[in-house]
C-alpha cells in the first residue's frame, strides 16, 4: 500500500476520533451542564496526541519534499546505492496527493533534472532517472552517443569509477562528463556491456529518461515514456548515505551532496 495513503487514512482516522470526543463533550455539557468532566478513553488520548503529528507528516509529504532511498545502481556515478535522498514536490507544480493530480502549475521538468517517476509498466514503484528528452524531441542513442533533434551531446572523458564491494572488486567504468544543452552532469559506460540502438519522438505530456550508469539501467530505452502525471517530484539533495555493515557503514562524504 501507498504510504502517502497510510498517512492519509491516519489522519483521518485520529482526526476522527478527536473530533468525535470534542463534539461528544460538548453535547453531553448542554444536556447536563452539573455533571462532572469526564477522562477520555485511552484510544482518545492517543489520537488527541498522534493526529497533529501524522497530519504534518502528511501534508510535509504530500506537497513540500519526500524521501526516498537508492535501491540500484542505475544512477551511478552520481547517486550510489544506499543514498537517502530528498525530493522536492512542489518543482512541477501543487498536486492531490494520493491521485498525484496536478492542481497549480508552477515549472515545468527540463533536460537534465534528476526525477522520481511511477514508470508505466510498474504503477505502483518509484523509479528515479534523468530527464534526457522532453514534449517533442526526438531522441537518439547509438554507439553509445545521446544525439537530441538531431544535435549530439557532447562527452569528456572523466576519469575512472571503481565499484564498491567485495563481489565488485576491480571492475571498473569509464566516467564521463555529458552537457545537455549547457546542463552538465557526470555518466559511466562499461564498454564490456552490450549496448541498445533506439529512436523515439516523446509523445505530448511525456518525458524521455535514462539512467547515467547508460549500460545498466532500465530507463526508457527499455519500457517507453514517462507521463507528465506519474511524475512525483525533482530530487535535489543527499542527506544520508549507507554503505552497509561489511563496508565501512556511512559514506560521509556525501551527506549534503546537491544533485545534479
Amino acid at each position: 500500500m501507498d504510504f502517502s495513503l497510510i498517512l492519509f487514512i491516519a489522519a483521518v482516522g485520529t482526526g476522527a476520533v478527536t473530533l468525535g470526543w470534542r463534539w461528544r463533550v460538548k453535547i453531553t455539557a448542554r444536556r447536563q451542564p452539573e455533571a462532572p468532566a469526564v477522562a477520555p478513553p485511552l484510544l482518545v488520548e492517543y489520537a488527541r496526541a498522534l493526529f497533529p503529528i501524522v497530519l504534518f507528516v502528511f501534508v510535509l509529504r504530500a506537497f513540500v519534499v519526500e524521501p526516498f532511498r537508492i535501491p540500484s545502481g542505475s544512477m551511478l556515478p552520481s547517486l550510489h546505492i544506499g543514498d537517502f535522498i530528498l525530493v522536492n514536490k512542489f518543482s512541477y507544480g501543487l498536486r492531490l496527493p494520493i491521485w498525484n493530480r496536478k492542481i497549480v502549475e508552477i515549472g515545468a521538468p527540463r533536460r537534465g533534472d534528476v526525477v522520481v517517476f511511477r514508470p508505466p509498466h510498474l504503477p505502483q514503484t518509484n523509479f528515479i532517472k534523468r530527464i534526457v528528452g522532453l514534449p517533442g524531441d526526438m531522441v537518439a542513442y547509438k554507439n553509445r552517443q545521446l544525439t537530441i533533434n538531431g544535435e549530439a551531446m557532447p562527452q569528456t572523458e572523466a576519469g575512472i569509477f571503481w565499484f564498491e564491494g567485495v563481489h565488485q572488486r576491480g571492475r571498473h567504468a569509464t566516467k564521463y562528463v555529458e552537457k545537455i544543452y549547457g546542463a552538465d552532469h557526470v555518466i559511466m559506460r562499461e564498454h564490456s556491456f552490450p549496448q541498445a540502438e533506439i529512436k523515439f519522438t516523446v509523445p505530448a505530456e511525456s518525458y524521455f529518461v535514462m539512467g547515467d550508469n547508460r549500460d545498466n539501467s532500465n530507463d526508457s530505452r527499455g519500457w517507453g515514456f514517462v507521463a507528465d502525471e506519474k511524475v512525483v517530484g525533482k530530487a535535489f539533495v543527499i542527506w544520508f548515505s549507507w554503505k552497509g555493515w561489511s563496508q565501512g557503514l556511512v559514506r560521509w562524504s556525501r551527506l549534503g551532496k546537491i544533485i545534479h
